[in-house]
């Protein structure tokens, strides 16, 4: 039995896929601007890259993305209709650029599936999970998987996970306390679950202990095969214990989304508690003074927990807080 856990939060929806009981999946989409993989959005090429090749297009939103390839007639400073493939990835002191080709003839501007879309395309059933039932979504470990996309560790001591965001590709080291014939398959099943479960896409490579010979590494290998979902490709495991996997890429992963902002992490995260404290009504939010400070320029979102609170948000910044100190009385 599987289904789509779906929560509607301010500022960012939020989706979990249970299977047999635990989430194997988990999405989350903020509120913004930017062009959703999918979309078909009206451009025009600011710039040439690399001739008939690559370029710069300025969507009408004024967001930029890479097009690729550049269609033979189109110069600089002409209007082309494009299809997003890939949505722009939050990278450490930049972000990369959306990816988009040209749009097939016909197609008309739209924008992409949100994140409730693509949920229900998937044919699993949809569970609305508002904020005064029970939380369905932290009794399935929502909290701790965000702790783990932060902190990039996954595991206990006989099996861990560090995991690692470069530009070129998401890196994984397998460590623990158990012998290398043990450790390669418990290893290799854990960055397979986990891949899954934060939504992990491009090019990821997987360090594995050295094992001792190739039935070992063919083991290790077979796990990535059975609990990583099709499609995907990859490399065998090579004699210093080194796997590749390709996925599709078109969004960020969690790891990507909640270290983009930890300000924006932290407030939203408040929120979700807030709207599930106590039983309604008047509530003061005490944060670090960047929380705050984001609140007061994001009115919003306080009037809309007002509402469903039903009661006045009061906002008091306490220096002494660290980010994730936050709470709601």
């Amino acid at each position: 039995m599987a289904e789509w856990l779906y929560e509607e939060g301010i500022g960012e929806a939020r989706a979990a896929l249970i299977e047999h009981g635990k989430l194997v999946e988990a999405q989350i989409e903020r509120e913004g601007d930017a062009a959703r993989a999918g979309a078909v959005a009206q451009g025009r090429l600011i710039a040439t890259l690399i001739p008939r090749k690559r370029g710069v297009v300025r969507l009408i939103s004024g967001e930029e993305a890479l097009l690729e390839p550049i269609p033979p007639r189109l110069s600089e400073g002409a209007n082309v209709l494009v299809e997003i493939l890939r949505e722009a990835i939050p990278e450490e002191g930049r972000a990369k650029r959306a990816k988009a080709r040209v749009a097939p003839p016909g197609i008309k501007p739209h924008p992409g599936p949100t994140l409730l879309q693509r949920i229900r395309a998937t044919g699993v059933p949809v569970v609305p999970c508002p904020a005064h039932e029970e939380d369905r979504l932290e009794a399935h470990g929502w909290s701790e998987l965000m702790e783990q996309a932060a902190s990039g560790e996954v595991g206990t001591e006989a099996a861990a996970l560090r995991l690692f965001l470069t530009p070129a590709m998401l890196l994984i080291d397998v460590d623990g306390s158990l012998p290398p014939a043990q450790l390669g398959p418990k290893g290799a099943k854990l960055a397979a679950q986990t891949i899954r479960r934060m939504g992990i896409s491009g090019s990821i490579g997987i360090d594995l202990p050295t094992m001792n010979n190739k039935d070992e590494r063919m083991i290790a290998a077979a796990q990535i095969d059975k609990y990583l979902p099709l499609p995907f490709e990859r490399t065998a495991v090579n004699g210093f214990g080194f796997l590749q996997i390709i996925r599709r890429r078109e969004r960020a992963n969690l790891m990507e989304i909640v270290r983009e902002d930890a300000v924006l992490t932290a407030t939203l995260a408040l929120l979700r508690r807030a709207e599930r404290h106590g039983n309604g009504g008047a509530a003061t939010i005490s944060a670090a003074p960047a929380i705050i400070d984001l609140l007061h320029r994001r009115a919003a979102w306080i009037e809309q927990l007002a509402r469903r609170r039903g009661g006045a948000v009061t906002l008091r910044a306490d220096p002494a807080l660290a980010l994730s100190a936050g709470h709601v009385a």
